[in-house]
């Protein structure tokens, strides 16, 4: 919802024009959004943090697969050898307990291939429907709040003692709720632009660099433990990244296609 007014906000100052659009088109990258948020939510709460992030390794191969079979989208040999140290890589810098359950894979397994269809719909919407990152997250961002708020009372019983409006809420609370949905604005609206503009496979290697910048900037600033394998996969990840970055700025661009000329012939003019 903050995502939506924030939004509302840009189009005001004419950060970018609001366009119609077929809503029914938007509907499968609204729920994919929803699966999205509930299963790695669900995949979080049933297992452990390590496995978390292990499951999460396997959308990058998982949206190569998918868009190899449905998009017919080819990936070279070089590429896809590219990330294949990043996979290993963030795999030992996670270095954590990587213990699951039954209920625990099946949502783990159940987020990978709806996170990897949401986004790969997140850059075919953009083409499809001729809209920039900001006019598709404009659409997006109301209906799947709409459709969360929804199923939210199945999932989480808003008046239990646990639930939403189960106890009142300190002023702190609503501070870190509000400041939460600012950020998730940021995120939203830059998870749009950067697959809009790149890919769903370069927005997996960027966020698989941060990752592993984190790791790295806790250990040099804050003096976090850092173990054999961590380290090794943090190089492992750069040296992915780095020859992955090399390899698509390297890549030959498709042919721009031209109009073609046509001679034009001049009537002889009458004195």
């Amino acid at each position: 919802l903050v995502t939506f007014i924030g939004l509302r906000i840009c189009a005001s100052l004419g950060v970018f024009e609001i366009k119609k659009v077929n809503i029914p088109a938007v509907i499968p990258l609204c729920l994919s959004f929803c699966g999205f948020v509930v299963l790695t939510n669900y995949s979080l709460q049933y297992n452990t943090v390590g496995f978390y992030q292990l499951a999460k390794v396997l959308t990058t191969p998982c949206i190569v697969v998918i868009q190899s079979l449905f998009y017919s989208t080819t990936f070279s040999w070089p590429i896809k050898l590219s990330l294949l140290p990043i996979c290993v890589g963030v795999a030992l810098a996670s270095n954590a307990d990587t213990t699951t359950t039954t209920t625990g894979l099946i949502f783990a397994i159940a987020g990978v291939f709806v996170t990897s269809f949401y986004q790969i719909w997140v850059q075919t919407k953009q083409k499809e429907l001729d809209l920039n990152p900001y006019q598709l997250l404009y659409y997006q961002a109301p209906i799947s709040s709409v459709m969360l708020a929804a199923i939210l009372p199945f999932l989480e019983p808003p008046f239990e003692p646990e639930g939403v409006f189960g106890s009142s809420w300190p002023s702190e609370a609503w501070g870190a709720v509000f400041g939460s949905a600012l950020i998730a604005f940021v995120v939203n609206l830059s998870i749009f632009v950067v697959i809009g503009r790149t890919s769903p496979i370069t927005y997996n290697v960027l966020g698989h660099f941060k990752l592993c910048t984190v790791i790295a900037g806790g250990f040099v600033i804050f003096g976090d433990p850092l173990n054999r394998a961590q380290g090794m996969g943090i190089v492992l990840t750069l040296i992915g990244v780095f020859t992955y970055t090399h390899l698509k700025l390297n890549e030959p661009k498709a042919p721009t296609k031209t109009a073609p000329l046509t001679a034009v012939t001049a009537s002889p003019s009458k004195s």
